[in-house]
């Protein structure tokens, strides 16, 4: 059993240094594109488009390593490379939007340059998000059922009050039931009796002369013989297609022992980094106390005799004591820089005088700026800076000088090492005990200056007061509505109106849909292509639930606020809801109109509901704030059978909660709507920073589903059920025509004839026809309306060869106004 463990850590290790070794490729290759521009927009989006891709590489990389390798003080450096991979993921993603001009991009020809296939890009979703927090969310969600409990017990009581049948009422229903399906039966049976006896009549009639008996023997013997040799034909084929490597063997087809190993190995080694991460932390809290009181009061008096030798020096140079340094500077820290005492004194002089002229200097910069930009030309395309960068490369020199070329032969088990927690505990502890000393050094630098004033006759100087900032106004807090109740109270009284909800259990992966193999041959043509749903889920898994899964990530990547998913109904909009909120663990608060009617009246109900969502959604993040039918909260005019639920409540608070949330509060405001064209695009677009299109899905997406959708719901795919067919004429039916199709076929006494009759194409296609499917004419109408969004009029203009980031949409809004 060791054997396979060790060669599993040498395999993630490996993995964890080729990803290193290529992160810092693409880092010095980062570094030497910002310093030359580049002129060609074509170009500069490609090399956008490589560096995504591989930085995607690299990020499947890290995750499966950081999920497999167990040893505790590597997690926790892969864990920072991990974040910045991730954030940097996010900036690139941000800066081909604002180049392309469009929320999907097409990669088929860097792929192909760089022999990959569309899985090797697809973004993982790090299996860290739930696990770091599975005891928080085993918390939350026995709250949450508690809660549900009650509910459902009230409810309960209610609808059980009903008349119960008494003992007479109960025998005389059975017997009516099973009296009817006594005489179902016997009228079947006697139906099949009275075609047997019609057809030995006519058989009886019929004189068969010798002629007949032998045409016949060679029908039968026709029939017999071409089933059999059709038989022979398909097993025949099969073989081939096996020996061509083109289909799989049956044997392959069942559970393998390998894998079904393999995935016992993968748990194995996740119980093992709690139980590693448990000792590390014992260890680190034993080693900081024993470094403490070993090394501590050592460190301490060596400190005192340095600073004191440092004021000796520089009342030797000077003829005076020199000034303390401010903590805020660094405090005794500066005085172990490789400077002479007069170069520090003049330094912390300089500092000063800096401090007074910074504001005059700003201002000359911005002027000079403002000139330079004037008179000069834009010199070239460069990439925003990045706040990933930094990080990444002081990741990148840690695992170079640490980790990259470390002998651990001895080292087996892959445990902590002592040795690396000393040498991170000391800096701590020096930082610690510096503190103490400066406070001790401070007082006794102003007794030895006092003395020597003394020795002069002179006035002792008093300490200089520390110019503090200007005060400037305080900022207002908001009134806490709920100061004086518990946060559970708060969380009780949310889901007992139904404001806070279960997410379901939906994983992003099921979100079926293939990737868009013709979407880089389309807009080279001019022809704007209909993103495929494995676009969409690329998307989602960028905008929501990357930032919401990393607290690090959210802090500073770039800020999404709120996503609109507009598109036709059931393509599974409310399905990604749910499964941003479920491979997050993130609430799920549903502010919806038709969930908002009659809760909470007035304008005093309406602040004290939006206060209480959005205080347990800050202090229980993640928090995914759903709002379906986003449209009806911008209508131009409310119909009047929408009067009474008054959708428009949220419309002026919805943008004020907005600018409250700041980059380390993990809350996605996530709005749905399949009819758009209702609302005020200008305040939709205002609200809705992101306009997620999701389209009817493809010939390759329904494909895929269809297979999908067939085996989940207890159903076989073999040879006679032509997939191709179904998907072709299934063109315009959204993924819940599919799945209420397939339910409908695929009732159980159905699953239990497949094994005589297996699943043909035909019996998909009665149900489907009933059901009305997506026109063209609709799809081309979210097209239109996805044209007059701010990034739609970008998009236009970019492909009609204008500059896409020039001011002029707002003014075509008011032109469209006018008209």
């Amino acid at each position: 059993m060791t054997l396979p463990i060790s060669m599993s850590n040498r395999t993630y290790n490996e993995m964890w240094g080729d990803a290193q070794g290529e992160l810092n490729n693409l880092l010095t290759q980062e570094l030497a594109e910002q310093v030359h521009p580049e002129r060609d927009r074509v170009v500069f989006f490609q090399c956008l488009v490589t560096l995504y891709v591989r930085y995607v590489r690299i990020f499947r990389q890290l995750e499966v390593a950081f999920d497999q390798i167990v040893h505790p003080q590597k997690r926790k450096v892969i864990r920072a490379v991990l974040d910045g991979v991730m954030g940097r993921v996010l900036e690139l993603k941000n800066e081909m939007v604002e180049k392309e001009f469009s929320e999907y991009h097409y990669m088929d020809d860097v792929i192909q340059d760089l022999k990959l296939t569309p899985a090797d890009i697809e973004i993982p979703i790090p299996r860290y998000f739930r696990s770091e927090q599975q005891k928080v969310l085993q918390d939350r969600e026995k709250m949450l059922s508690n809660a549900l409990q009650l509910m459902g017990g009230v409810e309960r009581t209610t609808a059980l009050e009903v008349h119960p049948l008494n003992f007479e009422e109960a025998i005389k229903l059975i017997q009516v039931s099973e009296r009817a399906r006594q005489g179902r039966l016997r009228a079947e049976f006697m139906r099949d009796i009275q075609k047997d006896g019609e057809r030995q009549r006519r058989t009886k009639d019929r004189v068969l002369g010798t002629a007949a008996i032998t045409r016949a023997a060679v029908s039968i013997q026709k029939v017999w013989k071409g089933y059999q040799q059709r038989k022979k034909t398909k097993k025949e084929r099969e073989e081939e297609m096996i020996f061509l490597g083109m289909a799989l063997d049956s044997v392959h087809s069942q559970p393998c022992f390998s894998l079904n190993a393999a995935q016992a190995n993968e748990a194995c080694r996740r119980h093992r980094q709690n139980q590693y991460e448990e000792d590390f932390q014992d260890a680190v809290i034993a080693t900081a106390d024993q470094l403490r009181e070993v090394e501590g009061p050592d460190m301490k008096e060596t400190m005192k005799d340095q600073i004191r030798q440092w004021f000796i020096e520089c009342h030797d140079a000077t003829g005076n004591f020199p000034d303390y340094p401010e903590a805020e500077d660094g405090g005794s820290a500066l005085i172990f820089s490789d400077k002479t005492p007069q170069q520090l004194i003049d330094e912390l002089a300089d500092k000063e005088e800096e401090d007074i002229k910074k504001p005059k200097v700003k201002d000359e910069k911005k002027d000079k700026g403002k000139k330079n930009a004037e008179q000069e030309e834009e010199p070239g395309l460069t990439m925003m800076p990045s706040a990933f960068l930094t990080d990444l490369d002081i990741s990148q020199k840690t695992f170079s000088a640490i980790w990259q070329k470390r002998n651990e032969s001895k080292n087996f088990s892959q445990r902590h090492e002592v040795e690396l927690i000393k040498e991170e505990k000391r800096k701590e502890l020096e930082a610690e005990i510096r503190l103490q000393v400066d406070e001790l050094m401070r007082q006794e630098l102003a007794n030895w200056k006092l003395a020597m004033n003394k020795d002069k006759g002179g006035k002792t100087k008093g300490a200089k007061k520390k110019k503090g900032s200007k005060s400037g106004k305080k900022k207002k807090r908001d009134k806490d509505l709920t100061a004086d109740r518990s946060i559970q109270s708060v969380y009780q009284e949310l889901v007992e109106q139904g404001l806070l909800k279960q997410a379901e259990a939906i994983h992003l992966e099921d979100y079926l849909g293939d990737y868009s193999y013709l979407g880089t041959t389309l807009r080279q043509t001019d022809i704007e292509p209909m993103p495929s749903l494995s676009d969409v889920r690329q998307v989602l898994a960028l905008y929501a639930v990357l930032p919401l899964g990393s607290q690090a990530v959210h802090e500073k990547a770039p800020l999404v606020k709120a996503i609109l998913l507009a598109g036709p109904a059931g393509v599974g909009k409310k399905m990604l809801v749910h499964a941003i909120c479920q491979e997050t663990g993130a609430n799920l608060f549903d502010l919806s109109p038709h969930n908002l009617a009659g809760k909470y009246p007035g304008k005093t109900g309406l602040q004290l509901m939006l206060h209480m969502v959005f205080k347990v959604a800050r202090l229980m993040q993640p928090s995914v704030v759903w709002i379906g039918d986003a449209e009806k909260m911008f209508y131009k005019k409310v119909p009047k059978e929408e009067k009474e639920l008054d959708p428009k409540r949220l419309k002026k608070d919805l943008p004020k909660i907005l600018k409250t949330i700041k980059g380390g509060d993990r809350i996605l405001i996530v709005g749905t709507t399949q009819e758009p064209f209702n609302a005020d695009i200008k305040s939709l677009c205002k609200v809705y920073s992101k306009v997620v299109l999701i389209p009817r899905p493809d010939y390759a997406s329904r494909y895929v589903m269809w297979k999908q959708i067939i085996m989940k719901n207890g159903g076989e795919v073999t040879k006679m059920l032509d997939l191709s067919s179904l998907a072709k004429i299934s063109d315009g039916y959204t993924q819940s025509h599919m799945v209420q199709v397939v339910q409908s076929v695929l009732t159980d006494r159905r699953i239990q004839q497949l094994s005589k009759r297996p699943l043909t194409a035909s019996e998909f296609v009665k149900p489907l026809a009933k059901t009305d499917p997506v026109f063209q004419d609709e799809e081309e109408a979210f097209k239109n309306w996805y044209a007059k969004t701010p990034q739609g009029r970008k998009r236009a203009k970019a492909a009609a060869g204008k500059d896409g980031e020039e001011e002029a949409p707002l003014k075509g809004d008011k032109v469209a106004n006018k008209k």
